[in-house]
């Protein structure tokens, strides 16, 4: 009984996030969205990469910090630097984990 409660929670709440999403998409050209709120959803996607990206580069066996014995650090101010100045995002990777590997490599 207990693991069938389980997957009822599990589809209704697959159920409810695919809504909410449905939403958003079925309804975007339907309502009147305020330019404000319009030019804010512009950084979205900019954010939601930050926020999977950081705590990847940052944790380093589980413990957050910033030191730069963690070779990810590094790595990131790199990749981060030439995807600023270029905007290519294969070169941005490339470069992001040949240093990480040289790092690493080299012990660092």
């Amino acid at each position: 009984m207990i693991e069938m409660s389980h997957w009822i929670t599990f589809a209704l709440i697959g159920l409810g996030t695919f809504a909410i999403r449905l939403s958003f998409i079925e309804f975007y050209g339907a309502l009147r969205i305020p330019p404000m709120l319009r030019r804010a959803l512009v950084y979205v996607p900019a954010s939601v990469l930050a926020a999977l990206v950081l705590p990847a580069v940052v944790f380093k066996a589980g413990q957050p910090g910033i030191d730069w014995g963690n070779a990810q650090i590094p790595a990131a101010v790199v990749a981060g630097l030439i995807a600023w100045r270029t905007r290519s995002t294969l070169l941005t990777l490339a470069v992001g984990m040949g240093v990480l590997w040289g790092l690493q490599h080299w012990g660092y």
